[in-house]
């Protein structure tokens, strides 16, 4: 079933494009709140479930399990480094990746199979800052 395109899917749709990486809802609704929008935590949710589903945005389960979203770079299937203190991503293709989980799931009978593959670590500038602290 095709969601609404109610005006707070689209307040949080241009909200999404203007964060600069992968943000929490919780994030992306105090974005909302101090622009005085008036949109809920529940709405954020809803929509960020609406535009996932869509392809609109990409989500992915950080490594303390929450919840992260960005607005869709690419339409086709892609693969994430993402920066564990910025949040800063970068979308990569992984060709090797994509043939092993093709072979795996062969060599285990499976067809149609699908995968999520996202690499947190630091990125450049955040290692460099690190390193600088330690210094």
């Amino acid at each position: 079933m095709a969601q609404r395109n109610t005006w707070q899917r689209e307040r949080v749709r241009d909200a999404l494009s203007e964060a600069d990486g992968f943000v929490s809802a919780q994030s992306l609704h105090q974005s909302l709140r101090e622009a005085e929008t008036g949109i809920g935590l529940a709405t954020v949710y809803r929509a960020l479930a609406g535009l996932t589903a869509a392809g609109e945005a990409d989500s992915l389960q950080s490594p303390d399990g929450e919840a992260l979203y960005r607005a869709c770079r690419s339409s086709a299937h892609h693969h994430h480094l993402i920066c564990r203190s910025c949040g800063r991503a970068v979308e990569i293709e992984a060709h090797a990746v994509e043939q092993w989980a093709r072979d795996t799931a062969a060599a285990h009978g499976f067809t149609e199979a699908e995968h999520v593959v996202d690499i947190f670590g630091l990125c450049q500038d955040c290692s460099a800052k690190k390193a600088a602290a330690r210094a």
